[in-house]
């Protein structure tokens, strides 16, 4: 039998057991979190447990309960486009979660890396969302980790990306300062827009070429707000291509959760996934010096870059083929 491995942070030290699982995974109450225990199917590594044991930091709790482990093989490893002995630059592919939540067991990028390094404390330095892909920093320390939050905090990480919108820009360059924050009255909680008094928020967008009926834009960010570049892409009335949710009414991502792919999300988007790919990233190392990392857009997105027509079907094969093909190139 498999299981799902859940790390004690500072947050959850010094917390109940059972009282921290109930918490963590709501479906179940504390009572039935108990009898996992007392039969075995939560476990502390190097000591014996009961319900009321007390987590300490840096423990690790492996889970059996059938409903929250693993019933799939882990996908293969993202692409390593850099690595020493403390930092990691990875080639996220659009559709990997980067740290997934909730209770229904999914696969995400960092616990495919901690698998990969179990004698590293592996961790993100910061977060892509699901559907974009591209350049994504680890760290193989604490320190380094400290050290590379700590530079994005004083603005010292450059990052751009690369995004193919719906329309054409009359212009060649916008620098947009415009607040972020969630949309109020909105009927869909997670989405943000440009809301007075929300927080200050800024990136520059630059047209890099025009097509018959989008453009490829290359969006460099001076903050890192929450869907930042989707936000003021849909302020500016040029949405990303494939974007679910910006651009489009909120009744289209609620019919997606509640129905999956329909013929309306498929017309409406046109390609399976948005068109946002993290092509550059420069970095302060920890042990000095700067590091600067390129990743070219993936085969789906240059087809149409390149003239190919986007259609749902061929731009998901495309992007399948290049993952397989990193996967198969990628040092395991």
């Amino acid at each position: 039998m498999g299981y799902r491995e859940l790390n004690i942070g500072k947050k959850e030290a010094g917390r109940r057991l059972d009282v921290l699982l109930s918490k963590r995974f709501g479906r179940f109450s504390r009572n039935q979190m108990a009898r996992f225990i007392e039969q075995g199917m939560v476990s502390v590594l190097g000591r014996k447990i009961k319900p009321s044991s007390i987590v300490r930091i840096g423990e690790k709790v492996l889970i059996q309960v059938p409903e929250l482990i693993p019933t799939e093989p882990p996908p293969k490893l993202p692409e390593i486009v850099y690595e020493d002995q403390r930092v990691l630059v990875v080639n996220k592919p659009s559709g990997l979660l980067v740290h997934p939540v909730g209770d229904v067991f999914v696969w995400g990028l960092i616990g495919l890396f901690k698998s990969k390094y179990p004698k590293c404390d592996v961790d993100l330095v910061h977060r892509l969302d699901r559907e974009t892909s591209g350049a994504l920093l680890l760290t193989k320390d604490k320190v380094a980790n400290a050290f590379l939050k700590k530079a994005i905090k004083n603005k010292e990480i450059k990052k751009k990306y690369k995004a193919i919108v719906r329309g054409i820009p009359g212009w060649d360059e916008q620098d947009v300062k415009a607040p972020i924050a969630p949309v109020p009255n909105a009927e869909l909680r997670l989405r943000r827009g440009v809301v007075e008094g929300g927080q200050p928020s800024h990136t520059t967008f630059r047209v890099l070429k025009r097509m018959p009926d989008y453009a490829l834009v290359e969006c460099e960010l001076h903050t890192g707000r929450t869907h930042q570049i989707r936000v003021h892409l849909e302020h500016l009335g040029f949405p990303l291509l494939g974007d679910k949710i910006y651009g489009h009414p909120d009744s289209l991502y609620i019919s997606y959760l509640e129905c999956g792919e329909t013929e309306e999300l498929r017309s409406s988007c046109i390609i399976s996934r948005q068109a946002l790919h993290a092509c550059f990233v420069r970095f302060p190392h920890p042990d000095g010096g700067v590091r600067s990392i390129e990743i070219p857009l993936p085969n789906g997105l240059q087809h149409i870059v390149e003239g190919g027509a986007p259609t749902w079907a061929f731009n998901q094969s495309l992007e399948n083929q290049a993952q397989e093909q990193t996967a198969m190139e990628s040092p395991i």
